[in-house]
């Protein structure tokens, strides 16, 4: 038998199918990852009917027959991403949600979009599923989610936790950029404002005994995305020296009425219970880039343990600089085509891809992105969440990132 971890992708008719070419739970060693469920009864195929409450609702119970068909519990959430239509529809979605959480609540991002894929969605929730059983060939191991908080961070109200640690990942809650002491939104602009969301990070980094470098991927929401310029400048001054995989996302509208929001992921080279940190801390960070994709000012691709992060691509000629000429398809096919030559310049290959993001500036072009989409797959469809926005880094139709799996692993440092 093969000792190379392998990807297990996994359907359940209690979930709604064949909605977009996606896989519902694409697991990998410890992590599963759950396609973005949309309100839509499986049993059906339509949106139910109701308000966000029911919407909501149906969204979690998709979600719950997913992680239950792969025999876990919704316990085993170690983040949940909420995407709505109108911000002002979570307190609604909360009293909903907290009924699937009685005694433990996930990481949380919530963010509001101009569109999502079914037009008369008002939500869709995606889901990070923690797998002690890891993979095969991997032995079954009875790991600990490590869920903590600190007072040096804005505190979740109940609705979510700081950080949820799995085995090699620290999963963080998205930070708003309010001030922990008087939780209240910190003056200024967007650049006061992301120094506070990445303040409050690293005071939870630094919590949990990590430090910044640690953080493997950043997701930025922007109000406006033309502030992507200021926010480079801020990100220089914390990340001087390595510079993780990003990706800018343009938000209708954030909690509190921010102008930022920064979601993050960090390696966790202790590991949890019962994987032993002298046996595991020695794991390094693998950051690179590659010519054959667009120069940024971050990393391509981040690889720690068994996954690799790759930035936000948008459909740029990496030779140009320039967006390629053409409608949607052509700039669908640029932007997989530069996923693609990342993937392969750390010796992988595109169905090793775990979960997909995308970007769409009108949701209407869809089917047109799918016609291009599974033309790069020749196996099982990875896991996949698409939303629209009100606009994209300079000008484009569609953004992707990806993750995707790493068996080799990373090495420890010599």
């Amino acid at each position: 038998m093969s000792d190379v971890i392998k990807k297990v992708s996994r359907n359940t008719e209690n979930a709604p199918q064949n909605l977009d070419p996606y896989t519902q739970t694409v697991a990998f060693s410890h992590y599963n990852n759950i396609s973005a469920q949309l309100p839509v009864d499986p049993q059906t195929g339509k949106l139910v009917s109701g308000g966000i409450k029911e919407q909501a609702k149906q969204c979690l119970e998709n979600i719950k027959a997913i992680v239950e068909s792969i025999d876990h519990v919704m316990d085993d959430t170690v983040k949940m991403t909420i995407i709505v239509k109108d911000i002002s529809n979570i307190g609604a979605v909360d009293e909903v949600y907290k009924t699937f959480f009685p005694d433990y609540v996930p990481t949380r991002t919530v963010v509001a979009v101009a569109a999502l894929p079914v037009a008369e969605a008002q939500i869709q929730i995606e889901a990070l599923i923690s797998n002690g059983e890891g993979t095969p060939p991997q032995d079954p191991c009875p790991l600990v989610k490590v869920a903590r908080n600190t007072e040096n961070a804005p505190s979740g109200s109940g609705l979510y936790t700081q950080t949820v640690a799995f085995s090699h990942y620290n999963n963080i809650a998205a930070q708003l950029p309010v001030d922990p002491e008087t939780g209240e939104l910190v003056p200024g602009g967007v650049k006061e404002q992301a120094a506070q969301c990445l303040n409050n990070i690293k005071a939870i980094v630094e919590s949990i005994d990590h430090v910044m470098d640690d953080i493997v991927k950043t997701t930025v929401f922007l109000k406006n995305i033309s502030d992507a310029e200021v926010i480079n400048e801020v990100f220089a001054t914390y990340f001087p020296g390595y510079s993780p995989a990003r990706t800018v996302v343009s938000a209708s509208a954030l909690p509190l009425d921010a102008l930022v929001q920064i979601d993050t992921v960090v390696s966790h080279g202790d590991g949890t219970p019962p994987q032993l940190p002298e046996d595991t801390c020695l794991l390094v960070i693998e950051a690179s880039n590659t010519e054959n994709a667009p120069a940024v000012p971050y990393s391509h691709t981040v690889a720690f343990s068994h996954y690799n992060h790759i930035s936000g691509q948008l459909p740029l000629d990496p030779k140009t600089g320039k967006m390629v000429a053409g409608g949607i398809r052509e700039q669908t096919g640029q932007c997989l085509k530069n996923i693609k030559a990342i993937i392969e310049s750390v010796d992988h290959v595109m169905d090793d891809t775990v979960k997909m993001n995308i970007c769409l500036k009108d949701i209407s072009d869809l089917d047109a992105v799918n016609e291009v989409y599974t033309t790069f797959f020749s196996g099982d469809y990875p896991a996949r969440t698409t939303v629209g926005v009100a606009a994209i880094p300079m000008g484009a139709l569609i953004q992707i990132d990806a993750v995707v799996s790493n068996a080799e692993g990373t090495p420890p440092a010599v």
